[in-house]
């Protein structure tokens, strides 16, 4: 049988190392990861191998030749351009017709039993085998589900946290028979996960999953790198390494000389030919390629070195990665996670703080301080996004200097000369991070349109309205020591999961574009934007009847920019509306659950005082809003939710209601009494934002004061569910007492439960695996639905260490007995 090994892949996540070097020839141990993969092979028998190259092709071919020093018969097929990983298989496709054979990847470290994966692919005369092995975090592998007889039956490739199910993931490692070829177009980009699987298991074809035991690591960031060495030496994988151990765990290889004086703690290794001088100390898990000096005095702990590097004397280098050729002079200093490319110099008594990268060929002055910031793993994320755009403490986790990188990465994945919209709220700290913002994007060749303060639906609106994006910094709701940063598309909605993972890819490059001179981006201030946002409203929303009903209501704009808005509005809305703390309050940017409790309290002795129809309360940004009813009694977020849902389908008659799957089911009834159906989406208001885009949408909502009044924008927007709300109280005149007391109650319970990154997918695959034969819906996260239809939903939270819960039942006990149920399975997987 013969081999394909996948050696094409750029490697982009792991710059600066791979901006010079393929990532298959990153070496683990001092020897390539690719090298590692072959010897493999070549113990399992599969000496005949292809090896499908593109990016820095010729320095694999280079390096491995034909592949006689390692006993084995290597073969080339050079892709002109990428063809994806069934595309460069394809490729080759001349080599491989004639039998069965194994594909794997030339950048992942594994001592898997590849005869024993053969055999069951033999054995279950499958088409495709794939294997799979348990991974912590699924996020970035396929994960799939197969039955007892190994058989695939789910699979979804790169999921989000709310579309786990399993924790097994496929390694890109593929037993094939030649027949496979049929499926996949010559030249084209094609992928084995996202095209070709899922077509094959469509027409039923043998697909299978090989569970394999032993080690996998795919190398592809900085920290698994980082972890493959250490994997390596403390005996976890079953790899060759070169050399001598002089002592437990201490490997040298051939020709280093290392002074009797030097302290050497294993297991760490010493490339061939190095030099490390009396007094320097060399610690657990330091890896020191082929003809480094290590100078007297200089402390390496937990550090990888590629070959040709000096380090000086008393240097100290702890957890980071030096990239080869580069010299590291007296006294130097590099942190943990920071990463150096081949070819630099770090001159005298530098300090390179943690998470700094610095690409190839550049020198840092003698004396320098390299300060930069690499948040979001704090956090346990791997990328930049959260659940509120980018987001952390201000001048902490939050800087000017963050946001001026962010905004010329976003600016570089947009092309020069366009136009973006920036817009904050009005507190003190997201005004000067917003000058940065714009600094960077005039910098980066981007013309800007700043709103300054405006609520939030006026800043996607103005973006929407010919910008091909906008920005938006505002206090995180509820923390008023953080900070969100929120970008926008050209529709002002959230900027999709695509364009983040390519804002993402740019930021972690760190390769902004510049502008020449005379390209740097115009700056202008809109005026009457609250003009133009009032009349948009009035015109796209029924507001007929409201000027005859004679209403009374009391807006509460919270000392928010909401308040900014509504003088345009409620003179030409034609009710008589009573507006309470109007003015904008710098010290009270947003507020506490507590804050919104008592004012909400407030409103509504104001509102029963008054005989007024309701009362409503903006969040500070104007997004969303709080109900009182005529008589002060708060309206729940979830009941107003119902109410509004009622009285639209009760007027549409007709089309669908965009809600998230955690809401009570009671609102399929409501409805489907009015002859609408609702369409279930994730959590994640990108969602509803989607589907509130369908022509056939009529309302959406999250059940926590956010609302998509579609035929205005599909977005939440506050003062677009007010005026909405208006109309139709004014159109059936009903009180939302009334409303409210004729729709059943809900009894949804919610728990949090605190889950260690390491074991969300075990989670996940545990609760799948305890539903059984109940039905399981995975539109977010995993939903039990019991046979009496109450239903329990676990969905792991993507920014944070920690589950949620939601139950529903006929009553408060019986969703509390499911809520324990299912929170003593989520507690027993996760221990």
């Amino acid at each position: 049988m013969k081999a394909v090994v996948m050696a094409g892949g750029e490697g982009t996540r792991l710059r600066p190392m791979t901006s010079s070097m393929p990532k298959p020839l990153l070496p683990v141990a001092n020897r390539p990861i690719m090298e590692h993969v072959l010897r493999l092979l070549k113990r399992h028998g599969l000496t005949e191998t292809v090896v499908t190259v593109q990016f820095l092709a010729s320095l694999v071919k280079n390096y491995f030749g034909d592949g006689e020093e390692l006993g084995m018969e290597l073969t080339y097929a050079n892709e002109e351009k990428p063809l994806g990983t069934a595309g460069s298989v394809k490729n080759a496709e001349e080599a491989l017709k004639d039998d069965a054979f194994l594909v794997i990847s030339g950048d992942a470290l594994t001592d898997f039993d590849l005869t024993d994966l053969i055999r069951f692919h033999k054995e279950k005369g499958a088409l495709v085998t794939v294997c799979l092995t348990r991974v912590p975090n699924p996020l970035e592998f396929g994960i799939t589900i197969v039955d007892e007889d190994g058989k695939v039956d789910r699979f979804l490739e790169k999921p989000t946290w709310g579309q786990v199910f399993s924790d097994t993931v496929n390694t890109g490692i593929y037993v094939m028979e030649p027949e496979v070829f049929d499926y996949v177009q010559a030249d084209v980009p094609v992928d084995w996960s996202g095209d070709v699987f899922p077509q094959l298991m469509k027409e039923g074809k043998p697909v299978y999953g090989y569970i394999a035991e032993g080690y996998w690591e795919d190398v592809g960031t900085h920290e698994s790198y980082v972890k493959a060495q250490a994997d390596v030496l403390e005996g976890r994988v079953d790899v060759d390494i070169d050399g001598f151990e002089i002592s437990p765990g201490v490997w040298v290889a051939e020709g280093a000389e290392v002074h009797s004086d030097a302290t050497l703690r294993g297991p760490l290794y010493i490339g061939d030919y190095a030099k490390v001088e009396a007094g320097a100390e060399i610690r657990e898990h330091t890896v020191v390629g082929s003809n480094v000096v290590v100078k007297s005095g200089a402390f390496l702990h937990k550090a990888v070195v590629h070959d040709n590097v000096y380090i000086g004397q008393q240097s100290n280098l702890r957890g980071c990665v030096i990239g080869k050729n580069t010299d590291i002079m007296r006294a130097s200093r590099i942190e943990d996670g920071a990463v150096i490319g081949d070819e630099c110099l770090v001159g005298e008594e530098s300090i390179i703080q943690g998470n700094v990268r610095v690409y190839p060929f550049k020198t840092i002055e003698a004396g320098a301080f390299v300060n930069t910031s690499v948040i979001w793993e704090s956090r346990g994320q791997a990328h930049l996004f959260g659940a509120r755009g980018v987001s952390g403490i201000l001048n902490v986790e939050i800087t000017p200097e963050l946001a001026v990188r962010l905004a010329g990465a976003y600016a570089t994945t947009l092309k020069k000369g366009s136009t973006v919209t920036t817009a904050r709220d009005h507190s003190r700290g997201a005004r000067a991070l917003k000058r940065a913002v714009i600094s960077a994007l005039q910098a980066s060749a981007i013309d800007v349109r700043d709103l300054e303060n405006v609520p939030l639906p006026v800043a996607r609106q103005q973006t929407a309205r010919g910008s091909a994006g906008g920005i938006m910094i505002r206090t995180t709701p509820g923390v008023p020591d953080s900070v969100d940063i929120m970008f926008f598309d050209e529709r002002g909605a959230d900027l999709s999961q695509a364009g983040q993972r390519k804002l993402d890819r740019v930021y972690a490059r760190q390769e902004y574009r510049r502008a020449f001179p005379g390209e740097i981006g115009d700056l202008s201030f809109p005026s009457s934007v609250y003009d133009s946002y009032a009349g948009s409203l009035l015109r796209s929303v029924d507001t007929s009847g409201v000027a005859e009903a004679g209403l009374k209501v009391v807006v509460d704009a919270a000392h928010g920019s909401a308040g900014l808005v509504l003088p345009s509005l409620l003179g030409r809305l034609g009710v008589e509306a009573f507006t309470i703390n109007p003015g904008l309050d710098e010290s009270r940017p947003t507020e506490t659950a507590d804050d919104r409790r008592s004012g909400l309290v407030r409103l509504g002795e104001i509102v029963a005082s008054a005989r007024a129809a309701f009362g409503v309360r903006f969040d500070p940004v104007g997004e969303r809003i709080s109900l009182v009813d005529e008589r002060g009694r708060i309206v729940e977020d979830d009941r107003a939710l119902l109410v509004l849902l009622d009285l639209v389908a009760a007027e549409r008659r007709s089309g669908k209601v965009a809600l998230p799957v955690t809401t009570t089911r009671i609102a399929e009834q409501v409805a489907a009494y009015h002859g609408t159906q609702v369409e279930w989406t994730t959590t994640s208001p990108d969602d509803l934002t989607r589907v509130g885009r369908a022509d056939t949408t009529i309302f959406g909502g999250d059940g926590r004061g956010g609302f998509i009044v579609p035929e205005s924008t599909s977005v939440f927007d506050g003062t677009a569910a007010f005026v909405r709300l208006i109309g139709l109280v004014a159109r059936t005149q009903l009180t939302l007492s009334q409303i409210d007391a004729r729709i059943p109650r809900a009894h949804v319970l919610r728990r949090d439960l605190p889950t260690p990154w390491a074991v969300k997918g075990l989670v996940m695959r545990s609760v799948v695996e305890a539903a059984g034969d109940r039905h399981v819906d995975t539109t977010d996260g995993v939903r039990v639905v019991e046979a009496d239809g109450r239903w329990v939903m676990v969905l792991p939270d993507p920014a944070e260490a920690v589950t949620h819960l939601w139950a529903e039942g006929p009553d408060d006990a019986s969703a509390q007995a499911l809520l324990d149920e299912w929170s003593a399975v989520v507690d027993g997987a996760g221990r």
